[in-house]
């Protein structure tokens, strides 16, 4: 599973404690990192970002969040294809991704981040990766689950907007700072899919 995890400003300095909560995966930092001088996203940028790479198939799994969790997980689901849950305990990782089976996290980097807060990250990985996604729970339920993740699935698609066209018809300065952030588009480069969007949004911009 490639996961891209993508922090924005005010979660920044929670960063380092993602990647290495999430040691053993295929890994992707995609935003903003304190070891590192780069502009400032907001979630709304990174809620732009998550729907760009989870698009293009770019990767399977963003990991993201914001101070409370509660900005990134609305501004993220504003596109199509994204399914994204607020995760704060372990408990709620390993449900989410045996019912819903979704393929977004926002955690809540700032509000409740006190001790042994990367004790709890570390956990809540263990437990979303314990078992495939989409499962279901309790085992009596799953085939009602399945049902509901596909017709979620064709509920976003319904209404939204496609991505290259809703991501165009946003303020050109929130577009131009995701695909111009530092490593996105050398990211991007590498499938076909995703250097295909990336270089629609681009062109679009033009």
């Amino acid at each position: 599973m490639k996961i891209a995890v993508i922090n924005e400003i005010s979660a920044m300095a929670k960063n380092p404690d993602i990647i290495s909560a999430l040691a053993g995966h295929e890994v992707f930092n995609l935003g903003m990192d304190p070891a590192k001088e780069q502009p400032e996203l907001t979630y709304i940028h990174t809620g732009l970002m998550a729907a760009i790479v989870l698009n293009s198939s770019a990767c399977d799994l963003v990991v993201g969040g914001c101070g409370t969790g509660q900005g990134f997980m609305l501004s993220s689901m504003q596109y199509p294809g994204v399914f994204t849950g607020l995760i704060e305990t372990p408990l709620d990782a390993w449900l989410f991704s045996q019912i819903n089976g979704g393929n977004c996290i926002s955690l809540a980097l700032n509000k409740g981040y006190g001790w042994a807060a990367d004790i709890n990250l570390k956990y809540i990985f263990e437990k979303l990766f314990q078992d495939p996604f989409g499962q279901g729970y309790p085992p009596h339920r799953q085939e009602s689950q399945r049902q509901s993740r596909k017709m979620l699935f064709e509920v976003s698609m319904a209404t939204h907007r496609p991505l290259t066209e809703a991501a165009l018809s946003l303020p050109k300065p929130y577009l131009q700072e995701v695909l111009g952030f530092p490593g996105f588009k050398e990211f991007m480069d590498r499938g076909e899919a995703a250097q295909k969007l990336y270089t629609g949004l681009a062109d679009g911009l033009s």
